[in-house]
């Protein structure tokens, strides 16, 4: 293929309309269709990460193969695509002004006066077709965070105009999201909003050359016909997004309404290829069709946002289907445990997860869940911070270790079970502690973990800062926690378990990170087995007495 070919997909008249979901989703149709795609999503925000944002501001912070710590719509992106994302694939306005200043710095401007255009553009369109360079990708779909009309895409759009231009009209074009609001009084849709989107578009000197318009009620071909009338595209370029029951519905639902046809005639790419969706198609059916139910406990501290939690949610829908289960996930905040509430709110559960996280606040809660978990054989999953709850209960009720914690939470507890490594004490920059993106891991022959996955040899993306402390190695072994997967080259402590318990596993890294449509995540796909099996036998229990 002689050139990259863009698309830009933009939001106006509200937030959360789901661009991430509709950039996804042409991907996935696009990728079906036979060619390379890849989306990339740039923010307006001045943080240089969502690394040191609290989840409750933005969500997950997702972390790629590389380490990057990324957008939660780039997690999207991996679950729809089956494709690893990159550094690349986020670009935020802090990340853009940090690399100016740079370049100023060393002068590499010549003394010029740094300004938005064209220095700030000119970067923004640099990191857009750095993913287009090499040509490894046919198409590259480019989200830009907020909404029309925000003083901080500004820049963004106007780099936008500028490579749309430089491109040409058949080798660029520019997606708007949009919303159709329904008024109930008035009993119709109303078209004006997104009119004065496109128009505040028009105004930064793009003109739109597809509308997505999310509805929760049907678009008529009057209203399909003005649209097009008003908003200066053809008839066949407004695409209705009408609410779903998953996003999983959406790629379909686009094809339906023809969003990758009509994006491949502007492009002037082939369409002979008809898109083949039979594997997702296979997903969705086990998805809408279970055998049976099982209710699983997320114990966080973040549960208020569902967004906080987003992979692990997406993981059990993935986990769910391949096992013909719907997973029905009770989100409980771990501030609220303690030893009057947990039986009411863990005993009726068929499953427990403790979820990742950082501080302080909801520690205890998060231990008393684990050790219910474990006194009483219900399948237990801790993932990161959850892994290190499972070590420091261990400790306290089996080995007897009073007052044992990890020194993120009491830095002068007597029995560190989880510490910071040597080398990292003397580090004070909050990212310098880290532990991000790909680590590998040996698993031991003849444990869960080697069951799971069916290899020694695994690789698992990270984002944490302290460690399974192993001077504490030999005593947790010998008395029935097992440490089952290490790091070969530092010896870290990767995965536990309790080989004495039905099903009890926890990991120091995120398995939820890589766990997509097409390759569900080998160890949800076990805990909802275990589950399964649990609450089979829980009504097996019940029906005999």
């Amino acid at each position: 293929m002689a050139e990259t070919k863009y698309i830009f997909v933009t939001g106006g008249v509200s937030s959360s309309l789901g661009k991430g979901i509709i950039a996804a989703s042409l991907a996935k149709l696009l990728q079906a269709r036979g060619y390379k795609v890849t989306i990339q999503k740039l923010d307006p925000y001045i943080n240089v990460d969502p690394g040191t944002l609290n989840p409750y501001e933005h969500g997950e912070c997702y972390v790629t193969e590389d380490g990057a710590e990324t957008d939660l719509d780039l997690g999207h992106y991996e679950r729809f695509l089956n494709v690893n994302t990159s550094q690349a694939n986020n670009v935020t306005t802090g990340r853009i002004y940090q690399s100016v200043i740079e370049k100023e710095r060393r002068g590499e401007f010549l003394g010029k006066t740094v300004q938005v255009v064209p220095h700030i553009t000119n970067e923004i369109k640099e990191r857009i077709q750095l993913l287009g360079k090499n040509h490894e990708y046919d198409i590259v779909i480019t989200e830009i965070g907020g909404t029309v009309g925000d003083i901080e895409s500004l820049p963004y759009i106007e780099a936008v105009r500028q490579l749309k231009w430089e491109l040409g009209d058949d080798n660029a074009l520019v997606i708007h999201l949009t919303l159709v609001p329904y008024l109930s009084a008035a009993g119709e849709l109303k078209t004006k909003p997104t009119q004065h989107s496109v128009k505040t578009l028009m105004e930064s000197g793009i003109r739109a050359d597809i509308l997505v318009c999310r509805t929760e009620h049907e678009l008529s071909d009057d209203i399909r016909r003005k649209l097009a009338l008003f908003c200066n595209v053809k008839q066949e370029a407004v695409i209705q997004s009408i609410d779903a029951s998953t996003i999983y519905d959406v790629p379909n639902m686009m094809l339906e309404e023809g969003l990758d046809t009509v994006t491949l005639q502007k492009l002037k790419l082939s369409q002979e290829t008809p898109p083949n969706l039979d594997q997702w198609n296979q997903f969705l059916k086990r998805h809408k069709n279970p055998t049976c139910e099982v209710s699983i406990g997320l114990i966080g501290k973040y549960v208020e946002l569902q967004d906080s939690y987003k992979s692990i949610l997406e993981s059990f829908i993935h986990a769910g289907a391949a096992n013909e289960v719907k997973v029905n996930i009770e989100s409980i905040h771990s501030e609220f445990i303690n030893d009057s509430t947990i039986k009411n709110k863990i005993s009726h559960l068929d499953g427990i997860l403790v979820a990742p996280g950082f501080g302080e606040r909801g520690i205890e809660g998060k231990v008393d869940a684990v050790r219910y978990a474990r006194e009483h054989n219900v399948p237990f999953l801790g993932i990161c911070l959850g892994m290190q709850m499972a070590v420091i209960e261990f400790a306290r009720n089996v080995l007897h270790l009073k007052d044992a914690n990890s020194t993120e939470m009491d830095p002068k507890t007597p029995h560190p079970v989880i510490d910071l490594m040597e080398e990292q004490k003397e580090i004070t920059h909050l990212g310098g502690t880290m532990r991000l993106g790909s680590w590998e891991c040996k698993i031991k022959e003849g444990s869960i973990a080697h069951q799971v996955y069916g290899t020694t040899k695994i690789s698992e993306r990270h984002r944490h800062r302290y460690e399974y402390n192993n001077k504490y190695a030999a005593q947790l072994d010998s008395n029935g926690m097992k440490s089952t997967g290490t790091n070969p080259k530092t010896n870290l402590v990767e995965i536990i378990e309790i080989p004495d318990h039905p099903w009890f596993v926890g990991v120091q890294y995120h398995p939820e990170y890589k766990s997509t449509v097409a390759s569900p995540h080998q160890l949800f796909v076990a805990f909802v087995k275990a589950t399964k099996k649990y609450s089979q036998e829980k009504k097996g229990a019940i029906l005999a007495q």
